[in-house]
This record gives structure tokens, sequence and C-alpha cells, in this order.
């Protein structure tokens, strides 16, 4: 099962731009408004209104003030919720984002879900090596296969860890930006979909390496559907195909990645299914994230 229709979702407190993330974080740029905590939260709740509007399921939790932890707001980087009823807790690079999994969001989630066990990969970050989540990886959940480019947030060794403790193929690669520097998250490079697949491949530079990452995807009976390095800025890499009640399929992400595509492009995604988007402007500029980062998709069975 690829999508699903319970979503988890982190309302801000204390967001704004962090510096420990910035570091190897170019989509990162520091705004100069006093109020974006203010800003992000009515853009994160104009969000969940679109999303509840088509009768998906969101688990809404806020955060809290104490300890400070300015991307609350991105859970998918911590944790990942399966159909099993594993939740995998992950080791993330920057020490103020480690606290976000100690603040009741799991027990919170337990109230309605179950988890059967967790792994625990946080042990890694004593070694300073880091996977965070499905922003690290991009999985494919129908055929166990993680895709992943290699970035100091993304470590082979963790990742075939977490491979082989889930049964997961791994597709492993390099990815940069238009500044040649490694790609943070390769949920801002692509999308993997029921039966298509956005990405940016331009950015895989090695052609050995791009046609292996292409021709799994095909494999996979996916539609590729590319995006340029500048769509790819704008976040239109950084979406997430969920489902409502109903089993209608929908693709989520932010203004300025619709925005970004062209008329073609679009026409093609919504053969496959409707595009949801929101604006999230003062989200993306400070943190770094769109509307996939904000999601931590619940594959957990329910109570």
């Amino acid at each position: 099962m690829q999508t699903t229709s319970h979503l988890l979702m982190i309302r801000p407190i204390a967001f704004g731009f962090n510096k420990e993330t910035a570091v190897n974080n170019s989509f990162q740029k520091e705004g100069t408004d006093w109020n974006v905590n203010e800003k992000a939260q009515q853009e994160f709740d104009r969000f969940v209104e679109v999303l509840r509007a088509q009768d998906i399921n969101v688990l809404v939790i806020q955060d809290q003030p104490l300890p400070y932890t300015p991307d609350a707001i991105f859970p998918n980087n911590w944790m990942s919720l399966h159909s099993d009823g594993q939740m995998v807790l992950y080791p993330m690079f920057a020490p103020n984002r480690r606290s976000e999994r100690g603040k009741g969001v799991t027990d919170k989630l337990k109230e309605q879900f179950t988890v059967y066990s967790t792994i625990d990969l946080t042990g890694y970050e004593k070694e300073n090596r880091f996977l965070e989540g499905t922003g690290s990886m991009v999985l494919d959940r129908v055929h166990q296969i993680a895709y992943a480019c290699l970035s100091p947030r993304t470590d082979k060794k963790v990742l075939l860890d977490f491979c082989a403790m889930l049964d997961y193929k791994p597709v492993l690669f390099h990815a940069v930006d238009k500044r040649d520097a490694p790609i943070y998250h390769t949920n801002v490079m692509m999308c993997i979909a029921d039966t298509f697949a956005i990405i940016a491949d331009e950015t895989i530079r090695d052609p050995a390496e791009r046609a292996s990452v292409l021709q799994m995807l095909k494999e996979a009976g996916k539609e590729i559907i590319p995006i340029s390095i500048a769509q790819m800025e704008q976040f239109a890499g950084n979406a997430l195909q969920v489902k409502n009640n109903s089993g209608e399929p929908f693709l989520i992400m932010s203004d300025s990645a619709y925005h970004s595509l062209t008329p073609e492009q679009i026409k093609v995604i919504e053969t496959f299914n409707p595009i949801l988007h929101a604006p999230l402007n003062t989200i993306e500029q400070n943190g770094g994230g769109s509307a996939r980062c904000m999601i931590a998709e619940i594959f957990l069975p329910r109570h």
C-alpha cells in the first residue's frame, strides 16, 4: 500500500530559521519578518483545512514551547510508521532537532493506533551518522524500495541498516543542486506515487547512477514525470500522494510548487489524481522544507 488516508502533522509553536540545519540545507533563507511563527501557524492551519475538506484524516498535535524545537513542523524526519505496526526512530543531524522525539508525540499516536514494536536507530548519532526518515529516503512501499541520495544527512551505513531490518532494497545515488552541493534530502528532488514518479533527474550527474534510478522506477511500473532544477527549488519534487476515506488519491504540494509546473506537467499529473495545494511560503523560506516534509504518514493499524 503506497498511500494512506491518515496523516500526522505538528502545529508549530516556535517555528523559525534554524541555524543548525542551515549549514547543509541550501533551501533555507532567513526571513526578516518578526512574526514568522504566527505566519507559519496560519499557513499550517490553512493547509490542514485544504486536506480535511477532501475527507483526508489529519491528526494535528500541538507542539510544546519547551524544549525549543524550531523544526518540529517536520515530523517525517525523526519517525516513520509502518503497516505492520512498526515505528522507526531516526538519527538527526541537528542537535536541537533531536528533542522533537521526546515531546509526547508518540504517546498521542498510541492513543489511536497500535505500535507493536519500535526500531531505534538514534544511537548512530554518537557516530555522527544520520538518516532523517522519509526526508532522507523516498519509499516505494509496494515494491519495498528505498531511494536515497547520499548527503551529510543520509549515511550509507544507517540506510543499509534500515533496509536490512525492514526488508527494503536500497537504491543509492548522488544528487547535487545548481551550486554542486549535495541535496540534503531525497524528498525534495523526487516523489513516488502509486503509478507515477516525479523526479529532478538532472540533479543526478553520474550517467550510470541516473540510468539506474530511472530504470528501477520504470521496472516498478512508474510513469516518470521529470522536473527541472529550477522547479525543484520551488519544491515541485516535495509532493506526497495520499488518499481520502473513500480511497480517492490526491497529490499534495505547496502553491509555489504547483505554480512552477508547466500546464503540460499539470495535465499529466491530473490524469492520475487531482492536485491539492496551499500557500506555504513562510515555512518553505525559513524551514527549507515544504508540503511533504510537514507530513508523517500513518500506516499503523488503528485500535
